[in-house]
């Protein structure tokens, strides 16, 4: 071999060389799981719908903390539709990344999804609706059975006897169970003794205002329009109550239950016409989720509870937070005062002579 082609023999071996010394190794947290090359967390979010106001608050702050501790979220919504959703989760799979959290459309179906996730090593936060799967490693959500009590035995206080109608969520979501549940154990007491009657209970499909609107409708027509209450187990179907009751000429009159504090219902509250509604602050269950992503993304132990999924008699992790009862005594100083709404929303619809003081 001549001088020049020892040369360019060596030349070639040391490209060979420095092209290896290029290649990363895979990064691996002290889990030992596979990280992105650029080490981001990458978290992915399957939403059900965006149908009622409060899931496009989740949306923002989930977001929002994501980007305000350096991670990669990818968020999609399923419309209201769980086949959709199950094509959600494998897109989201498939984008590689390194913690699922998924608000379920149907609780059962979603355990599926839930199987694809741990098949890959995918850890999975359940949020604000329960997954009836005894596989999820996190069921963060707000204090569901505390609020289908706090509904009841608000209704209980004001309204201690008469003719009640009971507007349940939707069937396919284990969060309509357990708030039927709870409801139910509150009133039974007063069943039992004869001073509230149940003149209906049903389901209202994907937590639809206008089927609660048939549902009450019904019951009106089927009790010459003697309603003294009714418990709708959100805003949603609380709209469509109210507007049942409208035609006619009882609303203000007939007690009406909510959860969710959506705008709509707080100005329904703020006119009487709605007599209560459960606030669940939004952005600590956003950034609560957002942080136990991170943690088990890292392998981290999570500051969670036992909590029984009484579906699949199974317990599992949980992170549940508190929850409050408005009405139109304690606007201003609940969600006004959280900046959750502002003053002028909720009394839109209210003469300036009729307003509470500003805070």
């Amino acid at each position: 071999m001549n001088k020049i082609s020892r040369s360019m023999a060596a030349l070639l071996a040391a490209l060979i060389l420095f092209a290896a010394g290029c290649v990363n190794s895979p990064d691996t947290g002290d889990d030992g799981a596979a990280r992105r090359d650029d080490g981001k967390i990458k978290i992915g979010f399957s939403m059900a719908t965006l149908q009622e106001e409060r899931w496009t608050k989740d949306k923002v702050a989930f977001e929002e903390h994501c980007k305000k501790l350096g991670v990669e979220c990818v968020i999609t919504v399923a419309d209201g539709n769980a086949q959709k959703q199950a094509n959600d989760v494998d897109n989201l799979l498939t984008q590689g990344v390194d913690v699922l959290v998924i608000a379920p459309h149907d609780a059962t179906q979603a355990a599926s999804m839930v199987e694809k996730a741990k098949a890959q090593g995918v850890p999975v936060i359940s949020y604000d609706r329960l997954i009836n799967s005894p596989k999820i490693d996190l069921y963060i959500s707000h204090q569901v059975p505390v609020i289908g009590r706090k509904m009841a035995e608000y209704a209980v206080e004001k309204v201690p006897k008469g003719n009640y109608v009971l507007v349940y969520g939707a069937s396919t979501d284990n969060n309509a169970m357990i708030l039927k549940k709870e409801q139910n154990a509150v009133l039974k007491p007063y069943v039992d003794r004869g001073d509230i009657k149940i003149v209906a209970d049903q389901h209202a499909t994907d937590w639809k205002a206008d089927e609660a609107l048939k549902i009450v409708e019904n019951a009106l027509t089927q009790n010459n329009d003697n309603i003294d209450a009714v418990i709708a187990s959100n805003d949603g179907t609380a709209s469509g109550v109210v507007a049942a009751l409208t035609t006619k000429g009882l609303n203000g009159k007939v007690l009406v239950t909510g959860q969710d504090a959506e705008k709509s219902a707080l100005q329904r509250i703020a006119k009487g016409d709605q007599t209560m509604t459960i606030y669940k602050p939004i952005v600590p269950l956003a950034n609560g989720a957002v942080e136990a992503a991170i943690k088990l993304a890292k392998g981290e132990k999570l500051d969670a509870q036992a909590f029984t999924n009484d579906n699949i008699k199974a317990k599992i992790q949980a992170i549940l937070l508190e929850v409050i009862v408005v009405d139109k005594n304690n606007l201003v100083n609940t969600v006004i005062k959280d900046g959750f709404v502002s003053y002028d929303d909720v009394y839109a619809n209210i003469p300036e002579d009729q307003r509470p003081p500003r805070p």
